[in-house]
C-alpha cells in the first residue's frame, strides 16, 4: 500500500515537472522509499543521500562542523543535496531518534529542511515515542514538508500559515 502523501507529491510532480531530491538521517532512507515506490517517481525522483555519519554529511553534504542534530546542519544536507542532484526541492531529515540524547538534543529532537532553488526553510519538532515511532513520525512530517512546499512553488493550492502540522520558519539560504 502506498503513502498518499507521496502519492499527491507525485501526482503534482510529473503535472508541473518539478524534480525532488532527499537527504536523510534519522530516517535512513524511508523518505526516499516511500517517494520511489510513488507512481511514475523516475520522472520527478532525482535521488537521496542517506547520510548517517557526521563525516558523511560534512564531506558529501557540505555540513560544516556543528552539532548534526541543528538546524544548520538541516540546511546544509538539504541544500547540499539539492545542488548534488540538480533538483528543483529537496529535504533533508536529522535528529535524535532516542533512546538517548545527541548533540545536547534530547530523543525525538527532530530538525527538518526543505530547500529550493530560491530559499530555505528548517523547522524543529519534538515527537514522543520510542525510536520506531519517532522515525515513523518524521518520514510522515517530511513528506507533507515537501508537499506543501511543492504546492507552494507551483501555485497549486499554497500551505496555509494556519496550518501547524507544517509551518516552516523561513531562511535565506546558508552559504
Amino acid at each position: 500500500m502506498g503513502n498518499d502523501t507521496a502519492d499527491q507529491l507525485a501526482a503534482l510532480a510529473e503535472r508541473s515537472g518539478i524534480t525532488v531530491a532527499v537527504a536523510e538521517s534519522l530516517t535512513a532512507g524511508q523518505v526516499a522509499a516511500a517517494l520511489g515506490a510513488a507512481p511514475d517517481s523516475a520522472v520527478w525522483f532525482r535521488g537521496g543521500v542517506v547520510a548517517y555519519a557526521t563525516e558523511v554529511k560534512q564531506q558529501v553534504l557540505g555540513v560544516p562542523d556543528v552539532p548534526v542534530v541543528s538546524e544548520t546542519a538541516a540546511t546544509a544536507m538539504a541544500e547540499g543535496v539539492r545542488s548534488l542532484m540538480d533538483a528543483d526541492l529537496a529535504v533533508a531529515t536529522t535528529g535524535a531518534g532516542g533512546p538517548d540524547p545527541q548533540d545536547g538534543e534530547g530523543p525525538g529532537s527532530v530538525w527538518f529542511c526543505v530547500a529550493s532553488r530560491e530559499d530555505a526553510q528548517a523547522v524543529h519538532r519534538q515527537y514522543d515515542g520510542d525510536p520506531a515511532q519517532v522515525v515513523h513520525q518524521s518520514v510522515q512530517y517530511a513528506l507533507e514538508l515537501l508537499l506543501s512546499t511543492a504546492k507552494a512553488l507551483t501555485g497549486s493550492a499554497p500551505a496555509s500559515a494556519t496550518d501547524d502540522r507544517v509551518q516552516p520558519a523561513i531562511r535565506p539560504p546558508v552559504g
